[in-house]
């Protein structure tokens, strides 16, 4: 909530409420006479005057608080005032050591006495704040919402840029603003969208290049694909129309664009669809001559060069397919080298290849070409050339990724070519099997999945113009409607249909419907979500949100994406906002696999996993951390969460669940036996400290240095994301830490750390972040346990919460946070509702936050209690007037 941030003033405040909630009568204050408590305004006042009016008063002001000047029996008159003392006291920040506090009984009673009356206020005077007007989708929700729409993937980070972020979300109204280049971004996606979906020629051949990561190991089987290969990579990739396209498959290299060389014969297959198209050969045996002879020094430059001529032309048919380009394993036995192999290649460093294997660089692949002729035309209009959109991001399956299992036959609409006549390529390239394109069988342009959601009805190419109008109509109106998430109206389709004859005229009724999509893709209807206050409600007044406005609220919450028919037939209907029809499309709603986003969404921001690409430890402490291990520590969090949302599990395993899912690579890193191949599989975890997300390597790395962990980076990640309380900025030029004492010894982290915090700037802050930081020096700058720092020290791991809760290493941390478990409940409610509403929470937001809380914790906390409490409360019904 805006203003959190602020205080220790505000904790002396929180800190006096938590003492004079001992209860009703207390004793008199040592000195004091009897009865005089009562006669100088309760409790209450007394208990602020004794612990917090010291430091927070019209004098002094500490933190731009006076408490003393502020009437705590009359809380509704400065409720931001209070809200901001129940966060601090919640926390247990207040009061500061070694100032005194009252006993647990006195400062849970007096918290619960505060929220309560805040909580009063807030049901007599609801305030559900105020979104913005107009909410932006982001490119995560563009995405989402095209697949849905015309059931096409795309690749947003090609078409779009990166979305500001705030209150540590990219859905932020605020912040996603429009610019004249932003809408000229749209307005190209619009087109290359558009022209995809349809599956209309493009004006000329463009190509789509796939690339693997250096650092990616390609030495094992990578799931997905086929069974007896190793490394490679699938790419997903739409074929915007039926032609031929040119495969060009290139092998790693090092850093100065050397091929290693390589004295067995590897062979190389590439399959689209999961039918072989094509291999090649890599390596082979030397001649049997001197090292420094003409003739070994000819075989070694054709081998660095092997994959010159690795290109051919393959006919196919329009849609989404996946190309797969793999090795085949020669052998699962353990190449003995003179030294210990790194866990990570090193292809990409000039004489430190030490692969006895190549690997993969990249597949481009180019196109369309020769689009007439034997291939279907798809809706007869003249064939020319175009460009496909690669699906999703873009990127090789990466290792532990499961990819759908494909059909063993072959697929329809892919045809062999049976040879060019020319002679093999360098490395032993040849085409498989044989056929035409046009023989194929299967779909073509007129049955892309696209065009089967976009074509609900389909002219005869020499219909009248009023049939190919009707058409038109419905298409358009079908389009619109889930686009706009509302119904359609005359003007609306009146602009479409413009568009319509404008293309119809120039190029046929597929080239119509073109360019009426255009429009609607790049339309503020579709790119903005509009929200307006209701004609007759006065300024600053509290409102029911529109049940088409609810319906967008509730799918962009669950879904990132556009609302489906049911939810708006309901809407339509004016039912939605019935309480019981509500709650069923929510529960239906996190049913649908379309929920993940959730996860790839959500869960990703709050927990940081979109740093995890970013995570580049010091190759000399790590050597063996690369885009592999990267890959599977993000995978590994990403699944654990989605266990806990999918399952409707009670949220508190996000903290203390005895399992999580792992594959080779991570059990590798985590020390874990007995677990074999890059699939991912769920497995029980029998360290303590690793229980949970606080024993992710995903969470450990992005809070560490690359050469160091960080207790601060780490305390504060607790702090924040788990309790809710961050600490404030630092002051500018905060002095480094000092690594070494003055005699030269090396000095572990939490020495360095308490010495940094003797700084009395410094220990306001340190004091809170410094301990869950602590706990988590079990743990090195990527994740795995230890017993002993870098320094050689043992590892000190104790520490204790703002609250005086004591603790001993990860296991122990996290028991303490279990214990009060509405705090952690709490912060995920809040940052769930942050997501929900695309604005930061303010002081007036925290009311449904502790009702949401309170009605999860009688279902167990389960996911599903705080969805359902969400999308029931106040700020996401309800919208507050423009002042």
């Amino acid at each position: 909530m805006s203003g959190r941030r602020n205080t220790p003033a505000l904790a002396c405040t929180a800190l006096a409420l938590v003492v004079a909630s001992a209860g009703g009568a207390r004793p008199a204050l040592a000195g004091e006479p009897a009865g005089q408590a009562e006669a100088a305004g309760g409790w209450q006042r007394e208990l602020l005057d004794r612990y917090c009016v010291t430091c927070h008063n019209g004098r002094m002001r500490t933190a731009g608080l006076a408490l003393d000047e502020q009437d705590v029996a009359a809380v509704a008159a400065a409720p931001a005032v209070w809200e901001t003392v129940v966060r601090k006291l919640r926390a247990g920040a207040m009061p500061p050591p070694p100032r005194p506090r009252p006993d647990a009984a006195t400062y849970d009673r007096f918290v619960g006495w505060l929220e309560t009356e805040l909580d009063r206020h807030a049901a007599a005077n609801p305030d559900p704040g105020r979104t913005e007007a107009f909410h932006r989708l982001n490119r995560t929700e563009y995405h989402h919402a095209v697949r849905d729409l015309l059931d096409l993937e795309i690749d947003v980070a090609e078409l779009l840029p990166a979305d500001g972020a705030s209150y540590g979300f990219d859905n932020i109204a605020g912040v996603l603003g429009v610019s004249p280049t932003l809408l000229e971004r749209y307005l190209a996606a619009a087109r290359k969208i558009s022209r995809v979906a349809v599956g209309r020629p493009a004006p000329s051949a463009t190509a789509e290049v796939f690339r693997l990561a250096s650092d990616l190991p390609q030495d094992d089987w990578v799931a997905g694909m086929p069974f007896g290969t190793r490394g490679g990579g699938a790419f997903r990739h739409t074929f915007p129309e039926d032609a031929e396209y040119d495969v060009r498959v290139r092998l790693a290299r090092n850093a100065g664009d050397n091929l290693a060389v390589f004295e067995v014969p590897h062979t190389v297959e590439v399959s689209l669809d999961g039918t072989l198209v094509r291999t090649f050969i890599a390596g082979g045996p030397p001649p049997d001559a001197p090292r420094d002879s003409e003739e070994y020094r000819a075989w070694r430059d054709r081998q660095r060069n092997v994959d010159r001529d690795w290109e051919f032309r393959l006919p196919v048919q329009a849609g989404p397919r996946e190309l797969r380009v793999t090795f085949v394993r020669k052998t699962a036995a353990y190449p003995e080298t003179l030294r210990q192999p790194y866990l990570r290649p090193y292809t990409s460093i000039t004489g430190g290849d030490t692969r006895v294997q190549p690997y993969l660089g990249s597949v481009t692949v180019t196109g369309p070409f020769a689009a007439a002729g034997s291939l279907p035309a798809g809706d007869g209009s003249p064939a020319a050339a175009g460009r496909g959109l690669p699906a999703r991001d873009g990127s090789p399956t990466a290792p532990g990724r499961e990819l759908p299992a494909g059909d063993e036959s072959p697929p329809a609409g892919v045809g062999f070519p049976a040879g060019d006549g020319s002679p093999a390529a360098t490395g032993g390239g040849r085409p498989v099997g044989g056929g035409s394109l046009a023989a194929g069988g299967g779909p073509s342009a007129e049955d892309t999945p696209s065009r089967r959601r976009i074509f609900v009805c389909r002219p005869d190419p020499d219909a009248a113009e009023a049939e190919q109008a009707d058409c038109a109509h419905r298409i358009l109106s079908t389009l619109a409607r889930r686009a706009y998430r509302r119904p359609i109206n005359t003007a609306d389709l009146d602009v479409l249909l413009g568009f319509f004859d404008e293309g119809r005229r120039e190029g046929g009724f597929d080239a119509g419907i073109e360019m009426a999509l255009r429009w609607l893709l790049a339309s503020p209807e579709f790119v903005l979500r509009v929200e307006r206050d209701p004609a007759g409600v006065a300024a600053g007044e509290s409102y029911a949100v529109s049940d088409l406005e609810l319906a967008s609220r509730l799918s962009f919450f669950l879904w990132s994406s556009i609302p489906d028919d049911e939810l708006l037939d309901l809407a339509e209907a004016g039912r939605l906002h019935e309480p019981a029809v509500l709650e069923a499309q929510a529960r239906r709603m996190l049913a649908d696999e379309r929920s993940r986003a959730l996860v790839t969404s959500f869960a990703s921001q709050w927990l940081y996993l979109r740093n995890v690409p970013a995570v580049v430890p010091d190759e000399d402490r790590f050597p063996d951390v690369g885009k592999g291990l990267r890959q599977a520590m993000r995978r590994e969090t990403e699944l654990f969460v989605e266990s806990v949302f999918r399952e409707d599990r009670g949220v508190l395993d996000l903290l203390t669940a005895d399992y999580t899912f792992v594959n080779e690579r991570l059990a590798r890193h985590y020390g874990m036996p007995r677990v074999y191949g890059s699939h991912f599989r769920r497995v029980p975890v029998a360290h303590e400290a690793r229980h949970g997300l606080l024993g992710h390597a995903s969470i450990l790395s992005v809070t560490s240095y690359p050469n160091r962990t960080s207790p601060v980076l780490r305390g504060k990640w607790v702090l924040e994301n788990l309790l809710g309380t961050p600490p404030a900025l630092p002051p500018p030029d905060v002095p480094a830490l000092e690594e070494t004492t003055d005699g030269g010894e090396a000095l572990s982290m939490r020495e360095a750390t308490e010495r940094h915090r003797a700084n009395p700037v410094c220990a306001s802050c340190h004091r809170l972040m410094d301990p869950p930081g602590f706990a988590l020096e079990q743990f090195d700058a990527v994740g795995r346990f230890r017993t002993r720092s870098a320094a050689g020290t043992p590892i000190d791991a104790t520490g204790e919460l703002p609250d005086g809760t004591r603790f001993d290493g990860a296991a122990g941390l996290r028991e303490a946070l279990a214990s009060r478990p509405e705090r952690f409940v709490g912060t995920l409610t809040e940052k769930l509702l942050t997501y929900a509403l695309g604005r930061g929470l303010e002081h007036y937001d925290a009311p449904a936050v502790r009702a949401v809380t309170r009605a999860a914790a009688e279902d167990g906390y389960r996911f599903s209690s705080l969805v359902v409490g969400i999308v029931e409360s106040a700020p996401f019904r309800m919208r507050r007037a423009e002042s």
